[in-house]
């Protein structure tokens, strides 16, 4: 993990970006799940997938209120 001192951004700033950008990025390969369980007729793992990206959503939103909050 990159430090403060590397960065120039607080650590716990980094940290949330970082959970930011893992949430995000999380949401966006549950697209290709989804595909490739629906391609197979697997309706329990398309709908898991689903599941999975709301979930990363969320997270994301939280991550990005609480960064709004911190840099203002």
């Amino acid at each position: 993990m990159a430090t403060e001192q590397e960065t120039g951004m607080r650590d716990e700033h980094y940290d949330i970006v970082s959970t930011l950008y893992h949430a995000l990025q999380g949401a966006d390969i549950c697209k290709q799940y989804i595909a490739d369980a629906e391609k197979d007729g697997d309706k329990d793992a398309a709908d898991f997938f689903h599941e999975v990206q709301d979930q990363n959503r969320r997270m994301a939103e939280k991550a990005k209120q609480l960064l709004v909050k911190r840099v203002h």
